[in-house]
């Protein structure tokens, strides 16, 4: 018994000592740019966008209001206040899709959805939530223009 406890302790210490080793590939001027912490993360702003309050019937409004979603979404991320947009597949919740921003806080999240005319316009509303995920992903964006063939 006493050396089955040996055994697991100096497992479980080789362990954390793998853990806790440096990473030979760590590129420190690229995390500080990106802002990354220790573990090459940091925080982001969920956004869970569903459909708002406005009634959509009349179609040139919702016209309007939706190609100014799509510009300020272009600005966003041109801005780098964007990381991740997208819709989502119909669904029994109402919810149309997701933004990640690269910004730390709710409140500067919520300051830049007033920027989005479909939001402020209530054709969609949007609930917010700090999300803890890898500092590195703004960085496929510049990716993704390299692959689309075709403008929205």
């Amino acid at each position: 018994m006493k050396l089955l406890v040996i055994t697991a302790l100096m497992a479980l210490s080789a362990i954390s000592l793998h853990a806790q080793t440096a990473n030979p590939g760590y590129n420190k001027p690229l995390a500080d740019s990106l802002g990354a912490d220790a573990y090459g993360m940091k925080y982001y702003v969920l956004v869970i966008l569903k459909t708002g309050p406005r009634p959509a019937d009349n179609k040139d409004t919702v016209a309007a209001l939706f190609r100014g979603h799509m510009e300020n979404i272009g600005r966003l991320a041109k801005s780098g206040k964007l990381a991740v947009a997208g819709p989502l597949a119909k669904n029994d919740r109402n919810w149309r899709g997701i933004f990640i921003l690269n910004v730390p806080t709710v409140e500067e999240a919520e300051a830049l959805l007033q920027t989005d005319p479909a939001v402020a316009g209530g054709l969609l509303a949007a609930d917010c939530l700090r999300w803890y995920g890898s500092a590195a992903l703004p960085m496929y964006l510049p990716y993704h223009d390299k692959i689309q063939e075709k403008n929205f």
